[in-house]
């Protein structure tokens, strides 16, 4: 089954048709940079622009959002315009779009689809998916069920938002070298295993394609740490993957 999948994050709106089975994505995704105000508005329009890039929507439409997502609306909203805060995201980019939309928090997202098609597949206990971008999103999973809206980048670390410090955006707004933001990306995991006691943490976002730079340097945590399978399309995986149930449609549950 064929579902569309968009990610919205801080400074890009990607997105592309999935097959939820394979969790594979069905042709290369296509992206726009995130519009500065990120009001509901122009990120709407910048949604309807990456769908239709591919001709006029077929079926239902997942789309994620960074922030805390209950019943269709955005409750918290911390990379992007306050204006999200209360809204009903999930009827307003249906109506923008003209089709059914369900939106779901980005590293839920994400996370859902590593543990179904990537590298938590199978896993049991407790499973932790960071995505490290424009902030830092948690998925975190209890024998395969979800835990949703966990929000762990916003813990304070040090005295500081641990988002602001450790994510992919402190990197390089800091010109951070690879050993030295590991160093936080490392205080930071072991703050959230003194806190979780994770038997696994996965590691997405864009820089999991990079994993090699610095998930070596990382010592000190009990934990496995791995990239994701996924790595940057796995938001777009799992907002299809949500969409498609939403509408009722049989898609893979995590083996778990």
């Amino acid at each position: 089954m064929n579902v569309f999948g968009v990610d919205i994050g801080g400074s890009g709106i990607k997105g592309a048709p999935v097959d939820v089975t394979r969790g594979e994505l069905t042709e290369e995704r296509f992206k726009v940079l995130t519009p500065h105000p990120a009001t509901p508005d122009a990120v709407a329009d910048c949604v309807r622009q990456v769908v239709e890039h591919f001709g006029p929507p077929a079926g239902p439409v997942g789309a994620t959002f960074p922030g805390v997502v209950v019943g269709g609306t955005t409750r918290t909203a911390a990379n992007v315009d306050k204006g999200w805060i209360g809204w009903d995201a999930a009827w307003f980019l249906g109506e923008r779009i003209g089709a059914p939309v369900t939106v779901i928090n980005d590293a839920d997202a994400a996370g859902l689809a590593e543990m179904t098609h990537g590298a938590g597949r199978g896993r049991n206990g407790t499973v932790i998916m960071l995505t490290f971008g424009t902030g830092i999103g948690s998925a975190v999973f209890r024998d395969g069920k979800l835990v949703p809206n966990t929000e762990l980048g916003h813990l304070e670390l040090q005295g500081h938002d641990a988002e602001t410090r450790a994510s992919t955006r402190a990197k390089e707004e800091e010109g951070l070298k690879w050993h030295h933001w590991a160093r936080r990306v490392e205080r930071y995991l072991a703050h959230v295993e003194m806190l979780f006691s994770p038997d696994l943490f996965i590691i997405g976002g864009g820089v999991s394609r990079k994993a090699d730079k610095f998930l070596p340097l990382i010592e000190g945590v009990s934990a496995e740490i791995v990239p994701a399978v996924l790595e940057n399309n796995a938001g777009i995986v799992g907002a299809a993957m949500a969409a498609a149930a939403a509408s009722g449609a049989a898609v893979p549950a995590s083996a778990a």
